[in-house]
This record gives C-alpha cells, sequence and structure tokens, in this order.
C-alpha cells in the first residue's frame, strides 16, 4: 500500500537552491509520484544569526513505513553535507516530515504530523500551494485554512524569482 506524504525542505548553507533541487532528484528515487512547491526565500526561526533559508515542500507517494521514510530522510540528509552543531542552527539541507497521510506519530525522534507547522508560514504557504486541501488529522483544518489561521505577520517573503517547480511525475 502506498501512502501520501508531505516534506519540508529547506537549506541555508552553499548552494541552497541547489540543495533543495538535489533532494528532489533523491527523493524520486523512494517515492511513485513528486510535486514540489515554489521555493520561498525565508528568515531564520529560533536561532536568528544564521543565513535566510530557502524552503520548499513535497508531496509524494511512497510505499516505505513512516520509519523506513525517516531512516530514508536521514541518509539524504547525511548524503548533503554538512549540519552545524547548534539544533535549529545552520544546515545544508533539512527534511522532516509534515504529514504521512493521516497517520499520528508521537515517539522519541518522530513526531507526525510535524508538531509546528501550523505555525509555520515557510511550511504552511507551499503546502497550501501544492495541497490546499490536505487535512491535519489532529487538527481537522486543511492546509490552506491553517494559512489563514496564522497571524499576518509573515515569517516568509513571496516565492523566489527563479522558483523551482517541476510537474508532477
Amino acid at each position: 500500500m502506498q501512502s501520501e506524504v508531505y516534506l519540508g525542505l529547506g537549506s541555508n548553507l552553499g548552494d541552497k537552491r541547489g540543495n533543495i533541487q538535489w533532494a528532489v532528484e533523491r527523493l524520486r528515487e523512494i517515492s511513485t509520484a513528486l510535486t514540489v512547491s515554489s521555493m520561498y526565500e525565508t528568515a531564520p526561526v529560533g536561532v536568528t544569526l544564521q543565513p535566510a533559508f530557502v524552503n520548499a515542500v513535497c508531496g509524494m507517494w511512497t510505499k516505505l513505513s513512516v520509519f523506513e521514510l525517516l531512516s530514508e530522510l536521514r541518509d539524504i540528509q547525511r548524503e548533503a553535507g554538512v549540519r552545524g552543531p547548534v539544533l535549529n542552527g545552520p544546515r545544508m539541507l533539512d527534511i522532516d516530515i509534515l504529514l504521512y497521510g493521516s497517520l499520528v506519530v508521537d515517539v522519541p525522534h518522530l513526531t507526525v504530523p510535524h508538531p509546528r507547522m501550523a505555525e509555520r508560514e515557510f511550511v504552511l504557504r507551499p503546502l497550501a500551494e501544492i495541497a490546499p486541501g490536505v487535512v491535519h488529522p489532529v487538527m481537522k483544518k486543511t492546509a490552506a485554512e491553517l494559512l489563514a489561521d496564522l497571524d499576518r505577520n509573515s515569517q516568509s517573503t513571496p516565492p523566489c524569482p527563479t522558483g523551482y517547480r517541476p510537474s508532477p511525475v
């Protein structure tokens, strides 16, 4: 059986857009279909003394279990290279599982849906771009509704002029 999954992608070191594009190509290897949002330049959250991020969201179908997927994503992140020693600090590539179908998981090292996705415009804007009707299984709201609920003090800017938006596979 396949599951519909949404992943958050981010990079703030090196060729940020290139890092996201590279990750998308690697994700094609573990999915049967892939849709990618535009890229958004965003200010860092939490640890603010670091370079701006480029963020995107991809939706995909996969046969991997949520734990197998997590293992693959960790491998992809390691292949991408440098991750700073500071939690939420600079990194070449960060991939978060935002949604995995309607699954709810809360175990050490994995919480799905992503626990802070409803608070982050840099997640919700690209998610609503590619899947406005996808429903958060705990909050019972669509991505578009969650985005509309956010405080209007936006954390992200409009899509990068060179946004990467491949057509669905």
